[in-house]
């Protein structure tokens, strides 16, 4: 009798262990343990819950929140940074493998494709290890898979972790740009004032030769003139067309003597014998890029050939005056008297030259 209910308590046993184990989803079990809150709200923040719960089967290598603590620390980062990050949920599938991949499957060197599509690698040389990372715990089998333990976040050679460099990746239009610099307040006030902010701010590419503040003083300062007619001057918007080439022009693709149409349709030319010059105007900074193409800054404006300076503006079509937009503003709504003086200077330089050349 002892002997049979020994068996019969064995068998009990045999039936009633798997049971247990495997009652509860990879998900489920998360949730259960005190060791993976950090884990379970970012399944959840990723939208990934339902994917776990789902029949799998899947193996799963489940950093402890622990583990997750370590790599904020070395960051320096909150948790709250790591669950909005856009790459949070491939950083969760980077964790996963299809299948039900036991511990005594797994071999030195094994490599296996996750669900990112990356593969992570095994080493048994000493002890187990997943990439770097320790696992602690294995075959915790569930009702759709197997958990093993690991003591470090598994990060993809892609992730970027830097907010920085994410910005960097992402820069302005050349608008933004030139509007975030207080190198270019009088080029903006005459974008503005032009009515050409909205076009290049346009899906483009654009390549612009960006006049500085200095290029459109230095005019004004060898004529003396006074801004009230260029604001009103019907050629304003040709004169800044005449610095805008279509495509994105890096410096590593001009060429000496390269002649190229601008948006105004003249040409502009290259001279590449000392430094860069375009027509006679020296590009002192290049290859500023934008989401929508590059910014090369002069030092002079340039002046197309059949600008002409009208002698008077009818008083009726002078331009109101406004507040020039302050240094570093996304609001260019407002202008000055100096917002115009460049473009002034354009003209007056060119009427200047014909007198003496006449």
């Amino acid at each position: 009798m002892k002997k049979i209910m020994s068996i019969m308590l064995a068998l009990m046993l045999a039936i009633s262990i798997p049971v247990f184990a495997e009652e509860g989803t990879i998900v489920d079990i998360a949730v259960e343990s005190e060791d993976f809150s950090i884990l379970v709200a970012a399944l959840q923040q990723a939208e990934l819950v339902g994917a776990l719960q789902g029949e799998g089967p899947f193996t799963v290598f489940a950093p402890t929140d622990a583990a997750f603590a370590k790599l904020l620390g070395e960051l320096g980062i909150e948790a709250g940074d790591l669950l909005a990050h856009p790459q949070l949920a491939e950083v969760l599938l980077y964790h996963v493998v299809s299948g039900k991949v036991m511990s005594t499957d797994l071999s030195d060197g094994m490599m296996a494709p996750t669900l990112k599509g990356d593969n992570i690698t095994v080493d048994l040389s000493d002890g187990v290890k997943i990439n770097s990372s320790n696992v602690v715990t294995a075959d915790i089998e569930a009702s759709n898979g197997v958990i093993h333990v690991i003591d470090t976040v598994l990060v993809p050679s892609d992730f970027v972790l830097s907010a920085e460099e994410e910005v960097e990746e992402a820069p302005g239009t050349i608008v933004d740009i030139a509007v975030g610099s207080e190198d270019f307040s009088i080029l903006v006030a005459a974008l503005q004032q032009a009515e050409l902010v909205g076009a290049l701010q346009g899906e483009g590419p654009f390549t612009v030769f960006a006049p500085t503040n200095e290029a459109f003083a230095k005019l004004l300062g060898q004529l003396g003139i006074e801004a009230g007619d260029l604001l009103a001057h019907p050629q304003l918007a040709e004169v800044l067309l005449y610095h805008v080439v279509s495509g994105k022009v890096m410096s590593t693709d001009l060429s000496d003597g390269m002649m190229a149409p601008t948006l105004k349709g003249d040409n502009i030319t290259v001279d590449l014998e000392g430094g860069v010059k375009i027509n006679s105007s020296n590009v002192v900074t290049a290859d500023i890029e934008a989401s929508n193409g590059v910014i090369h800054v002069i030092d002079t404006v340039l002046v197309p050939s059949d600008f002409v300076l009208s002698a008077e503006a009818p008083a009726e079509e002078e331009p109101a005056m406004t507040a020039l937009p302050a240094t570093g503003s996304s609001d260019t709504s407002g202008l000055t008297l100096l917002a115009g003086l460049g473009m002034i200077a354009i003209g007056a330089f060119v009427t200047f030259r014909r007198k003496i050349n006449g």
